[in-house]
């Protein structure tokens, strides 16, 4: 038995992925401040919790329950995706919002390294347990305008290196960069103003020429990684590259 847990899991790339999941008869646990469209029959392995990511004494009560625990129990293998991001502020730390860049890195850093703590502990007793961070190339390359989304994927790529590091018993770890997907992240990219966010054309040219990668792709080809046996033998990988 797979039990998988899937942060974002309502909307854009994290409904993809908990959609994915289901049609392969994988039960997901996701955690959300929406729900997933009722749009497949797998009702009876769906089980969501509404938690705002950004309220992180919230989070901190739900995960210190039974919650995780009571999911992955009796599982053979017990997956996490860390899905769930904001775009947060865009333009020169002199124009920052400081409530959206404290709700950015409390939904980007804090929330997925708690839940990844958690978790493990949870499915401590299960064979195989794997977890995945969803990055992005802007953890790996600075990205004007993009200092608050670039730091907080730094810091997943950085933290699934040092788990790796510990070399606990059962546990996978990786950082994945999924590409450029075709989410309303994207859509907020395009929307800002070329003045605070200098890559702003290239981002309008990718959607114009129909470079963008599908949610649905991009979860068909994320699971067959995450599930193969090559997971977690580069704790930061970039989807693109894999096979």
């Amino acid at each position: 038995m797979i039990a998988a847990v899937v942060t974002g899991h309502s909307r854009g790339l994290g409904a993809a992925i908990a959609s994915e999941l289901l049609m392969r008869g994988i039960s997901v646990l996701g955690i959300s401040r929406g729900r997933l469209p009722p749009t497949h029959d797998a009702a009876a392995r769906l089980c969501e919790v509404a938690i705002d990511l950004a309220d992180t004494e919230s989070l901190r009560r739900w995960l210190v329950g039974d919650t995780l625990g009571e999911w992955v129990a009796g599982a053979d293998q017990a997956l996490l995706i860390n899905n769930a991001g904001l775009l947060g502020p865009v333009g020169a730390p002199t124009s920052h919002d400081l409530q959206i860049a404290m709700q950015t890195l409390a939904v980007n850093v804090v929330a997925p390294v708690l839940i990844a703590a958690a978790f493990a502990r949870a499915a401590a007793s299960v064979p195989d347990c794997r977890i995945v961070h969803l990055s992005s190339g802007a953890g790996r390359n600075a990205i004007a305008g993009w200092s608050v989304y670039c730091a907080s994927k730094a810091a997943l790529d950085h933290h699934a290196r040092t788990v790796a590091a510990d070399g606990i018993h059962g546990l996978r770890i990786c950082s994945l960069a999924p590409g450029v997907v075709d989410t309303g992240m994207q859509e907020e990219l395009r929307a800002c103003s070329p003045r605070e966010f200098p890559l702003h054309a290239q981002f309008v040219d990718m959607k114009r020429q129909g470079v963008l990668a599908t949610p649905q792709s991009t979860a068909s080809r994320l699971l067959d990684w995450l599930l193969g046996e090559q997971f977690g033998s580069e704790p930061v990988a970039d989807l693109r590259d894999t096979n």
